[in-house]
C-alpha cells in the first residue's frame, strides 16, 4: 500500500509541478505551403492513414494532415468503441478481419496502450428467423475464417447470467452469435496512438484547419484552400466521415452518401457486472461495460439527414426501454451523459475507399455505423492506395463505381443495430 501511494503521490507531484518538462505527444507544426499528400480529416481513420503511409512508405514525401477541430475530435469520440469482424460477405468480412488482426498488434505496433479488450461480442437471436440468419452468418465466417459460433439459450445464459433469458419475456432469447476475440478498445488512445506515431514518422499534423475548397485544373487535384492558407499538391486523401459529401461536392462529385445523427449514452459508474458486449437487432439496443464501470449504451441512427450532434430524445428513450427488456435490473440506473456523431451511410451499408474521376483525389468514407472498429484496417489499405494510386485486394471491392454497376455489397443485416 505504502508504494502504491508513494507512486500516486510521485504522479500528483509530477503532474502539478514537472509538467513543462514532459514531452508532447505529437509536435506542432505550422501549415506549408506544398505537400506530397494532404489527408483531409484528422479522426483515427485519418491519422491511421497518415501513420501506414509513413510507415509503409517512406519515399512518398511530405504527408499532412489537415483537422478542422482538434485530433480525434470528430465520430473517433463519438462511438461505443466495439469492434468485430463477423460480417457476412467475402469482402466485408476480409476488411474487418484484417482490421481485427491490426488492433491485436496495435499497442505494440505504436507503443502507445490503446486498451484493446477482446471480451466478446454476443448478437442475440429472438425469433426462428434471427437464428436462421446467425447461423447463415456463422457458417459464412467458418468459411471466411472468422472465429464465430452459434449458441442456444442455455449457453448464453451461462456466459450472461444477468441476461434476461426467460421464455415468458417479450422478446425471449433464442440464442447469439458470439466472436470471442472482437471487443472493445478506448477511443481517445487510438487517435493519440495514431497521432504520435505518424508525428515521429515526420507527418504534420495541422489542428483548426478547415478545407474550403479545391484547385482542379484539367481533371487533376493542385492544391486546397483552408482557412490557413492555400496548400499546392496532387494527391489529396479525403477522410472526413459524415461531411465526406461536402468535400465531395467542393470537386464537383456526388457520392451515394447520407450523413445521420447516431446516438449513445452511459450510465452512472457501477460495480462491474457486464464482461462482455451485448447486442440485438431486434430489441435495437446494445451495450457493454466501461472499465470505470459505466454502462456504454449505443442506439440506432437518427432516421432524419442532418448533422447535428444531439440527436433526437425518442430514440434514447426506446433505447433505454430496449435495454431494460433485456436487464430488467437496471431499470434503476441514472444515465449521466448523452452524446451523437454524425454517420455517413451508404445504400449497401458498406464503405467507399476509392479514386475518384478527379486524377489524384481519392475518398475513403461511407462506413456508417462500423467506422470505429475498421480503424487500423481502413488506414492500411488507404495508405496502400494513395501511395499506389491504385486500390488493392481489400478495397477493390468498395469502390465507387459499384454503385453504377450494380456490384453492391449488402451489409445491412450484419451492420445492423448502430455501432
Amino acid at each position: 500500500m505504502r508504494g502504491q501511494n508513494y507512486s500516486l503521490w510521485s504522479l500528483l507531484k509530477h503532474g502539478f509541478k514537472n509538467h513543462q518538462t514532459w514531452e508532447p505527444a505529437w509536435e506542432r507544426v505550422a501549415l506549408k505551403p506544398s505537400y506530397d499528400v494532404v489527408i483531409v480529416g484528422g479522426g483515427g481513420h485519418g491519422l491511421a492513414t497518415a501513420y501506414y503511409l509513413a510507415k509503409n512508405h517512406p519515399g512518398i514525401g511530405r504527408i499532412a494532415v489537415l483537422e478542422k477541430g482538434y485530433l480525434g475530435g470528430g465520430n473517433t469520440a463519438r462511438n461505443t468503441t466495439i469492434v468485430r469482424s463477423n460480417y457476412l460477405w467475402d469482402e466485408s468480412a476480409a476488411i474487418y478481419e484484417h482490421s481485427l488482426k491490426l488492433w491485436e498488434g496495435l499497442t505494440e505496433d505504436l507503443n502507445f496502450n490503446v486498451m484493446f479488450s477482446q471480451r466478446g461480442v454476443f448478437n442475440l437471436g429472438h425469433t426462428l428467423q434471427d437464428m436462421r440468419d446467425i447461423e447463415r452468418r456463422v457458417n459464412a465466417n467458418a468459411l471466411q475464417g472468422v472465429d464465430a459460433h452459434v449458441l442456444n439459450a442455455q449457453e448464453v445464459k451461462e456466459k450472461i447470467p444477468q441476461l434476461d433469458c426467460s421464455r415468458s419475456r417479450r422478446f425471449p432469447v433464442l440464442g447469439a452469435s458470439w466472436q470471442p476475440r472482437a471487443g472493445v478498445a478506448h477511443h481517445d488512445a487510438v487517435a493519440r496512438g495514431f497521432a504520435r506515431a505518424a508525428s515521429r514518422l515526420g507527418v504534420d499534423l495541422i489542428e483548426g484547419c478547415e478545407v474550403t475548397g479545391m484547385d482542379i485544373q484539367n481533371g487533376q487535384i493542385r492544391g486546397l484552400q483552408t482557412n490557413l492558407g492555400a496548400i499546392k499538391t496532387e494527391r489529396v486523401g479525403c477522410v472526413a466521415a459524415g461531411h465526406s459529401s461536402v468535400l465531395a461536392k467542393m470537386a464537383g462529385l456526388r457520392m451515394p452518401l447520407e450523413s445521420h445523427p447516431l446516438q449513445a449514452f452511459v450510465s452512472e459508474s457501477m460495480q462491474r457486472v457486464i464482461d462482455t458486449v451485448i447486442m440485438s437487432n431486434a430489441v435495437h439496443g446494445y451495450l457493454s461495460q466501461s472499465d470505470k464501470g459505466e454502462l456504454v449504451i449505443g442506439a440506432g441512427i437518427d432516421s432524419y439527414l442532418g448533422y447535428g450532434q444531439r440527436g433526437s430524445p425518442h430514440v434514447i428513450e426506446h433505447t433505454a426501454a430496449a435495454i431494460i427488456e433485456l436487464f430488467p435490473q437496471f431499470s434503476r440506473v441514472r444515465m449521466n451523459r448523452q452524446w451523437g456523431g454524425i454517420v455517413d451511410v451508404t445504400p449497401d451499408a458498406c464503405p467507399i475507399i476509392s479514386k475518384t474521376s478527379v486524377q489524384g483525389l481519392f475518398f475513403n468514407c461511407g462506413w456508417g455505423t462500423g467506422g470505429f472498429k475498421a480503424t487500423p484496417g481502413s488506414g492500411h489499405v488507404f495508405a496502400d492506395m494513395l501511395a499506389k494510386g491504385e486500390a488493392g485486394p481489400l478495397s477493390k471491392a468498395f469502390s465507387v463505381d459499384r454503385f453504377h454497376t450494380g456490384h453492391l455489397i449488402d451489409e445491412h443485416g450484419a451492420a445492423g443495430v448502430a455501432h
